[in-house]
């Protein structure tokens, strides 16, 4: 339960993260009249975007701005459109902590400084530090089952678990990379393969979660378990991606798979007598203690630093931990299993 507590926690936030879109910064009259200035003139003040561009009577040379930016141009640089929503916030910061008032959302995030391109650059770094974590896990998890553990003669460990462990590895290692493309660059490309990447992610831990609390061995009973779960999480994205973006059915199918492997690893954490449980309560105290950042969100220090970027910091140390664990388990596995083929 424990190794997967903060994951867990990880993917859900993930799939909510987006649920509500409408903040106060987007009904604020002045931040609204700015991005309607910009609109029809490409310049906030006396900064002008060189990718808007517009005719002399003041309409758009391809049709609608908005629709005409090419990936590249999301991608490499910021669309007419983002420099527009950017440069009207700051402005309109400014001009509220003139007043006195702290920041305000708008279009659901926080008012971050863009540093070397980066939307979100803190929340970028600890997300690519999370995959260096999780890449040095697998790493090292694959070097104690290959070449510090004894083989089976055909060469393979006597870990039964150790090919899902590799997949799990892999999918983590995906799952961090598309939110640390996310967080730098939030158009809808980054936003679905963040989401399916998490979603895919959370599917595949339920079902790791049933084989190994279970403990199922035979290729029989795993697929028995695998089959409906994969077959329903494929149509899951499918529908999202194809059908509709439906936030508020992502967070329910979210929840409901967190919850059910939650159950698989309490029911396993109750009666296991394993040697290293202790590092699972230490990572569910701290996973703990880190959605405490979730639940008290609070704005960005400097414009860099806010709640969710905090507790992207807290996973790290928890991933060590969580692979120390896994490979805790493999040793003890193991070991037990050669004393029976001896």
């Amino acid at each position: 339960m424990a190794g997967y507590y903060w994951i867990i926690c990880f993917l859900v936030l993930s799939c909510l993260f987006r649920v509500y879109e409408a903040s106060a910064g987007d009904s604020d009259p002045l931040y609204r009249a700015c991005l309607g200035e910009c609109e029809r003139t490409g310049c906030v003040g006396e900064r002008c975007f060189s990718h808007c561009k517009f005719s002399s009577d003041g309409s758009s040379l391809d049709g609608s701005w908005y629709m005409q930016e090419p990936l590249y141009l999301r991608w490499k640089q910021w669309s007419c459109q983002s420099d527009c929503r950017y440069h009207c916030m700051l402005d309109r910061e400014k001009e509220r902590a003139e007043l006195g008032q702290g920041p305000i959302k708008y279009h659901g995030k926080w008012p971050f400084q863009r540093l070397y391109g980066f939307q979100e650059p803190v929340s970028v770094a600890f997300s690519a530090l999370n995959l260096a974590m999780h890449f040095h896990g697998w790493l090292s998890f694959f070097t104690l089952l290959y070449y510090k553990l004894p083989l089976k003669p055909d060469k393979r460990p006597f870990y039964e678990y150790a090919g899902l462990w590799n997949i799990y590895g892999l999918l983590s290692m995906s799952a961090w990379f598309w939110s640390a493309v996310f967080h730098s660059r939030d158009v809808n490309l980054t936003e679905k393969l963040d989401y399916f990447s998490a979603v895919t992610l959370l599917g595949y831990s339920l079902i790791l979660a049933i084989i190994r609390s279970f403990g199922l061995r035979d290729e029989a009973s795993r697929v028995m378990v695998a089959a409906p779960l994969i077959a329903f999480t494929t149509t899951h994205i499918m529908y999202l991606n194809n059908y509709k973006m439906d936030y508020g059915w992502n967070m329910m199918v979210c929840v409901v798979m967190g919850i059910a492997q939650l159950l698989a690893w309490s029911i396993w954490a109750a009666v296991t007598r394993h040697p290293s449980r202790w590092k699972l309560w230490v990572v569910v105290v701290g996973g703990g203690l880190a959605m405490l950042l979730e639940i008290f969100d609070f704005a960005p220090y400097l414009g860099l630093v806010d709640a969710h970027a905090l507790w992207h910091a807290s996973t790290i140390p928890l991933t060590y931990i969580w692979w120390s664990f896994i490979k805790d388990d493999a040793e003890y596995r193991t070991s037990n299993l050669v004393k029976k083929v001896k």
